[in-house]
């Protein structure tokens, strides 16, 4: 193996053919090579030479199974895909395999019917709870994203025992989407900034100052967030309330701006873009609850998330360049700042095409970030590390097809239905 690689030179390597003949060894290769950290140049270099050799076998096999199994790795690897939803793909053609285990096979079912009870347990939660709010009803110009909203929580901890996490991310998600539209499509630019000091204040006496639809959108902030904060202190013994109270400041302080530079018709660099744009997704204020809420954490712990920012600021920027991919020209249609791909355009006079393989290219780079920061941080648990990488798979999930968050999308409405509504068939016995 030394003999092979130690010829490395830049990005390409001398591999040899003769050592990958078997196709799971060389899917295995594959799949590894987005595990690749900064500077690791050697798995660069397999995640080439593998894709080379796995497109000529896909063209020259007869056998489908094979065929379908090398393009869905080609498509996305597993390390950016969402566990729960690639365990109903694989239940799916396996049961196609020629020799497949049938006991196998039926337990794979029962078990994910089982926990798909339990998830439609927590999305009847989250329905009661937006009912309640009213929202629907009275701030009828924002989209109603419930279903979308718990998609996303369930491709970030669909194990059983986070239950208590999808059912509070969804309420977070559905706010987010809320107060994202408010800010962006119907606010006039004076509602917004008395909305941004109302939440800098958090306190009741800001509503007399707020337009009626304001204060239905302010109010129901202000009771979710300390209902939120009320159970941390109730089930962990923690008052996390003024933490998690400064990440919608943070939140509405990052839309205050982008609604100023759209009224001015200001064009941020894209570093300035990305330094607000990190926080506008919305991404650092969920893993900021996400922590509070499942890792037990002590108040010195809060405080230290900002000296160990980098695994959520990676996510974020993951998250946020994906969107723009999937949503940039929807976003400036109906009234937004330029995303970073015209950002890009505007700064370097390149074409849109470019652009977008640009903000690719920063994609890569974020995930090589995020495993590196991955390795060497040990500071937070790790059911905090997959929610926050999750986070980032779910993103490329939602919006590999276009926006499949802020508008109907059939292929999203198509993999929701089969991971949270429809169970598996199960032959009787």
């Amino acid at each position: 193996m030394t003999d092979v690689f130690g010829n490395a030179k830049d990005e390409t390597m001398n591999f040899s053919t003769e050592l990958y003949r078997d196709l799971n060894e060389m899917l295995s290769l594959y799949e590894a090579s987005f595990l690749c950290i900064e500077g690791e140049n050697i798995l660069a270099a397999a995640k080439y030479f593998t894709i080379n050799y796995l497109e000529k076998y896909m063209r020259s096999c007869n056998d489908e199974y094979e065929a379908s199994i090398i393009r869905h790795a080609l498509e996305f690897p597993i390390h950016w895909r969402i566990s729960r939803l690639d365990a109903r793909w694989f239940i799916d053609i396996y049961e196609r395999k020629v020799d497949m285990n049938p006991i196998l096979l039926e337990i794979a079912k029962l078990d994910f019917n089982r926990v798909q009870s339990i998830h439609q347990e927590d999305l009847k939660y989250a329905s009661r709870w937006w009912r309640s709010t009213g929202f629907t009803e009275k701030l009828s110009f924002a989209r109603d994203r419930l279903m979308e909203c718990f998609f996303w929580t369930v491709g970030m901890g669909f194990e059983p025992e986070l239950s208590s996490f999808r059912r509070m991310a969804t309420r977070i998600g559905a706010l987010i989407t809320t107060i994202d539209d408010i800010y962006d499509v119907y606010g006039t630019l004076d509602e917004l900034e008395l909305f941004t000091e109302a939440v800098e204040r958090w306190n009741v006496d800001a509503l007399d100052q707020l337009p009626d639809y304001m204060k239905i959108c302010f109010l129901g902030l202000h009771n979710s967030v300390n209902e939120m904060a009320f159970e941390m202190l109730r089930d962990k013994g923690i008052n996390v309330i003024q933490y998690l109270k400064k990440t919608w400041v943070d939140l509405c302080k990052s839309y205050i701006l982008e609604a100023r530079w759209y009224h001015t018709g200001y064009k941020p660099t894209l570093e300035e873009y990305l330094d607000n744009a990190w926080i506008s997704i919305g991404v650092p204020l969920l893993l900021v609850h996400a922590y509070a809420s499942e890792t037990s954490p002590m108040l010195q712990d809060m405080e230290s998330l900002e000296e160990h920012i980098d695994i959520i600021r990676c996510s974020s920027i993951i998250a946020r360049l994906v969107d723009d991919l999937g949503t940039s020209t929807i976003e400036l249609e109906r009234g937004d700042v330029p995303k970073s791909i015209q950002c890009y355009m505007n700064n370097m006079g390149a074409s849109e095409k470019s652009a977008r393989e640009h903000i690719k290219h920063l994609i890569d780079e974020t995930w090589k970030k995020l495993n590196t920061v991955d390795v060497e941080n040990s500071f937070f648990p790790r059911v905090f590390i997959e929610i926050a990488k999750n986070l980032g798979r779910m993103a490329q999930c939602i919006y590999q097809h276009g926006d499949g968050h802020g508008a109907e999308h059939q292929k999203i409405n198509d993999i929701v239905m089969s991971l949270l509504i429809q169970p598996i068939f199960m032959q009787p016995i």
